[in-house]
């Protein structure tokens, strides 16, 4: 197709437009007719530049993090997005917060989740998403993944000791906040066990951190130790009415098979990291003493 024009206010020139994306060059052209116009915006159209990547981002949740925490990492991953990737995803800390409260849990757990609670059953792990991903989508995948995992663990032995599978998951959530040493879940556990069957209190800080909104990093105060909140397992029997987090593979593997060992009390040692068990009482007491704490 050939038009007439002017280039750069020179000459009249003859230019020549072909369907090929290497006969456009740069420059400013004026066109002397509505044909030569619309010749030039068709060959532009052809040779347009190709579509940007899609954006792909991500959420990490750790094992144990709770629903609030897992707010407050969606919010801390949508600021990183839009300050460094130059993206403003529709996924936000707010709406995963509304999407949490209202999404239904798990059919299978209805009867004892009274409080319908999601806590438990958002899986923690890496979730690529988009920027166009909404909250609800990302809940649906923690959920899925929940059921992957969930459908891998024999609750055989928690059914035998008269606990549900709901019970056996809030184990696996007190186990995941407990316990830094792998090879200590199992035994956790069924100190847990064990004090349920006695009739004894649990006595596990983490559940009454849990129900007041205690940071890890915060004394308990007496009066705290006091509150009667349902999570107080120091002054109440039985497990807490709900998970206290989200927990991995490996502590709901543990819930689901404790160490067949007597325990009913254990103290964390000076390392941080490892425990001290023991199924007589004065001789924990001598340890938690020896490591600098109450008894």
């Amino acid at each position: 197709m050939t038009v007439w024009g002017v280039s750069a206010g020179l000459t009249p020139a003859r230019l020549t437009f072909r369907f090929e994306r290497s006969a456009v060059r740069y420059g400013h052209w004026v066109l002397r007719s509505f044909l030569a116009l619309a010749a030039a915006a068709l060959v532009v159209g052809v040779s347009s530049a190709p579509a940007a990547a899609p954006v792909t981002l991500r959420v990490s949740f750790p094992e144990g993090f709770t629903v609030r925490r897992m707010v407050d990492r969606v919010a801390e991953v949508r600021v990183i997005a839009i300050r460094k990737r130059h993206v403003r995803p529709v996924l936000s800390g707010a709406g995963y917060r509304a999407a949490a409260a209202t999404t239904a849990p798990p059919r299978a757990f209805a009867r004892d989740n009274r409080r319908k609670s999601l806590e438990g059953f958002l899986f923690p792990s890496v979730y690529s998403f988009g920027p166009s991903t909404t909250a609800r989508e990302l809940i649906s995948a923690q959920l899925s993944s929940f059921g992957v995992a969930w459908g891998g663990v024999d609750l055989t032995v928690p059914r035998r000791r008269g606990v549900t599978s709901y019970g056996a998951l809030t184990i696996a959530s007190m186990v995941e906040r407990e316990t830094v040493a792998p090879a200590e879940r199992k035994l956790v556990a069924a100190v847990i066990y064990n004090r349920l069957a006695q009739g004894m209190p649990l006595g596990i800080d983490a559940t009454l951190r849990y129900g007041l909104g205690i940071e890890g990093t915060r004394p308990i105060t007496a009066a705290q130790l006091k509150n009667q909140t349902p999570y107080n397992t120091s002054i109440r029997k039985g497990l807490p009415p709900t998970p206290i987090g989200n927990p991995g593979v490996a502590s709901m593997q543990a819930a689901a098979h404790p160490a067949a060992v007597d325990y009913l009390y254990y103290v964390r040692k000076p390392d941080g990291v490892h425990h001290f068990f023991t199924a007589d009482e004065a001789e924990f007491c001598r340890k938690a003493q020896e490591y600098g704490y109450h008894c």
